[in-house]
């Protein structure tokens, strides 16, 4: 117990005695670290960003931005954070915060610390350089190569959003001397493995995944515990407590992505910034989805098998994956010895979903990988309907994945989120696609068939009907974007 600790601003803070269901931001402003706020208490607002070192490419460090009020505090058991006040002090402050300040973009300042952190850690941002000339930036980049979407999961409800986007814009690159700087040539701190009880429950931070599947089938009941953006929220906002966790977002096992000649397999314990990054376009669909999944501050925590685990109707991946005919890796203890066998069993996510939140997953089994079967359809399409553009829960998700020949469709996969209890492959509009001419013709025949696809429901982000009609539209946008002649029908 008493070598259980985080490196909050380079001091070295136990943990010992802290209820389990602690959240990183409750612990935080109870040791005095206050600037961290609470604004919505479920990852939406980006007022308790902080920032964590975490692995780089290069054997380095990345100081990556999180929602410190969703993060267990025994998660950052032997990690390295750094909050507001790590960043800078009234006599020398960090220049993320005279930015803010010289800009105007801070009034009543209770966003202003999650902003500085987010602020920060696209400052620090390896790969962050200036476009060659004025004119190659866009709206969501500046001439400093500074990228927007690192704020996308921060909201200001007083300042406006313009002088926050100018200190941004005028920020130039880290000084040779900056220490937060000096600290990403060094290592992350590696991975400890954790057990704690207090208060009645238990936290465990498995050394390997056979370990964790041995604790997962002596306590089947046991809360799987990844990026913990879903979780975070049931103990906030619902008041929910686990008797024992089990956290898995560390174990090397299930943070592998690999390209074959036939499939791509991704750990299903990668974050959703991970796999943006390494994949880097190489799945097309999964380029087009993630920008769109919440903000970055969740997509740096949560995992493509956290998104699955769940079971949620209107999760983003789900659509996205059935389109590309994804297939999930399910791995279990063998025997009831302490063996470090291990059973692996392969499901097509298309049989994956049995009910509301209700999967094929057993008891004792966790999701290893996603494998995701090449060659990829030639066209592919995620639409996303939401009230708000970014850092939003989908009405309605609709992921296409066609294949066109001569003008004719010759495969088709529609994957859909947000329209019955489960996500759900449009089996009867793939019918009849395919094998027609991919024209305005078979286009709105289809339409009218992906309408009728599930049983959406009505609820306050969307009414039922107009979940539907959005279904159709979603196919005929995709044909006006992407409209070709047959050239002859296919013997």
């Amino acid at each position: 117990m008493t070598d259980i600790a985080v490196t909050i601003n380079g001091k070295r803070r136990p943990l010992a005695g802290t209820e389990t269901n602690t959240t990183a931001l409750d612990w935080l402003r109870a040791n005095g670290l206050s600037g961290s706020k609470e604004g919505c208490a479920e990852g939406e607002c980006g007022a308790c960003a902080m920032l964590l070192a975490t692995p780089a490419a290069d054997g380095g460090s990345t100081w990556t931005a999180v929602n410190a009020c969703l993060v267990p505090v025994y998660a950052l058991d032997g990690q390295e954070v750094v909050t507001a006040e790590g960043l800078g002090t009234p006599e020398s402050m960090h220049p993320v915060q005279e930015k803010l300040a010289g800009a105007g973009g801070s009034q009543c300042g209770y966003c202003t610390p999650g902003f500085a952190c987010s602020m920060a850690g696209e400052y620090y941002r390896a790969d962050r350089t200036a476009p060659e000339q004025p004119a190659e930036c866009d709206a969501e980049h500046g001439p400093n190569g500074f990228d927007l979407h690192a704020l996308s999961g921060n909201l200001c409800r007083c300042t406006g959003y313009r002088p926050i986007r100018d200190a941004a814009y005028t920020l130039g690159s880290p000084d040779d001397e900056d220490p937060l700087r000096q600290r990403l040539e060094q290592p992350a701190p590696a991975v400890v493995a954790t057990d704690v009880e207090a208060g009645g429950s238990r936290f465990v931070r498995p050394a390997s995944l056979a370990e964790a599947l041995r604790l997962l089938r002596d306590e089947p009941d046991a809360l799987l515990v990844a990026g913990s953006t879903d979780w975070g929220v049931e103990v906030n906002i619902r008041g929910r407590r686990a008797p024992f966790a089990i956290a898995i977002e560390q174990l090397p096992e299930l943070r592998t992505l690999s390209i074959d000649d036939d499939r791509i397999e991704i750990g299903a314990a990668l974050t959703l910034s991970e796999i943006e990054k390494q994949l880097d376009g190489a799945v097309p669909l999964l380029g087009e989805l993630l920008p769109q999944f919440a903000s970055r501050l969740i997509r740096n925590r949560a995992t493509i098998g956290g998104n699955l685990g769940t079971g949620s109707p209107i999760g983003d991946t789900p659509p996205a994956l059935l389109a590309l005919g994804a297939r999930l890796v399910l791995v279990s203890a063998d025997g009831s010895g302490s063996g470090s066998g291990i059973t692996e069993r392969e499901v097509e996510l298309s049989e994956y979903f049995t009910g509301y939140r209700q999967t094929v997953r057993r008891p004792g089994e966790l999701i290893r990988a996603v494998r995701i079967p090449l060659p990829l359809a030639g066209l592919t399409a995620f639409h996303k309907i939401a009230k708000r553009r970014f850092d939003d829960i989908s009405s309605v998700a609709i992921a296409f994945a066609l294949d066109i020949e001569d003008g004719f469709v010759t495969a088709a996969r529609i994957g859909l989120g947000g329209v019955a209890a489960t996500p759900l492959r449009a089996y009867a509009t793939e019918a009849a696609l395919v094998g027609r001419p991919w024209d305005l013709d078979t286009v709105r025949e289809a339409a009218a068939v992906l309408g009728s696809e599930g049983t959406p429901m009505s609820d306050h982000r969307a009414s039922s009907e107009y979940r539907a009609l959005m279904l159709g539209n979603a196919l005929r946008k995709l044909h006006s974007t992407t409209s070709v002649e047959p050239k002859e029908v296919p013997a």
